[in-house]
């Protein structure tokens, strides 16, 4: 079982370091999101012990199990998630900005960075109700 698991772990953590290495932005982030899924499990595959539930009052002639490793676990999807989610968000803006997902610069559309900032400059912004100024 323990063999397992490892290697689902280092499968996943190659994949991941392969899709990060890929020049796609969409593929940057699966591959994020594949390592933190190979994290969480290789957090819960080091601390690999049953027992009972450590609710009070604890079994004295039975083992319990660890509640950090559980809440460990938890913090590392939380975080994974949130990474994974500002990515996107970063993506989107990318590809709002230059239209393409590629994580290089094609020769024809390199941009100065003057020309980077009149186009951030010349964003339409979003639509928002008029707001009402009341003069003094």
């Amino acid at each position: 079982m323990n063999v397992l698991l490892a290697l689902a772990v280092a499968v996943l953590f190659g994949s991941g370091t392969f899709l990060m290495l890929k020049h796609d932005l969409i593929r940057v982030a699966a591959g994020v999101l594949m390592i933190s899924n190979a994290t969480t499990l290789f957090i819960m595959t080091v601390s690999l012990h049953r027992g009972r539930a450590p609710i009070y009052p604890l079994p004295e002639d039975q083992p319990i199990s660890d509640p950090v490793v559980q809440s460990l676990a938890l913090t590392a999807i939380v975080i994974g998630f949130g990474l994974t989610a500002l990515l996107l968000v970063i993506i989107f803006r990318v590809y709002g900005l230059y239209g393409t997902l590629s994580g290089t610069a094609h020769p024809k559309q390199e941009e100065s960075p003057e020309e980077i900032a009149a186009l951030a400059r010349h964003q339409r912004p979003l639509q928002r109700s008029p707001r009402r100024v009341d003069a003094p």
